[in-house]
């Protein structure tokens, strides 16, 4: 069963950029997925056994109490 989807036109004028000419939006979409997840999935872990995800906490920490302070 297929399903329809409203886009702008700027959308649709930047999702067909990104189109290769064989390809139809479907598989487009489904291409740009894949590759959004396997992104995603090459990172994942990256931080282990690091102090990154502590001092990424405390920046964020800091940058709200920063904004919260103006």
């Amino acid at each position: 069963m297929s399903k329809s989807i409203r886009v702008d036109e700027d959308t649709h004028a930047a999702l067909a950029a990104l189109k290769g000419d064989d390809e139809s939006f479907d598989d487009l979409l489904s291409r740009l997925l894949r590759e959004r997840r396997e992104t995603i999935e090459a990172g994942a872990g990256l931080w282990a056994e690091t102090d990154a995800a502590e001092g990424a906490r405390a920046a964020r920490k800091e940058m709200k109490e920063d904004v919260g302070a103006r």
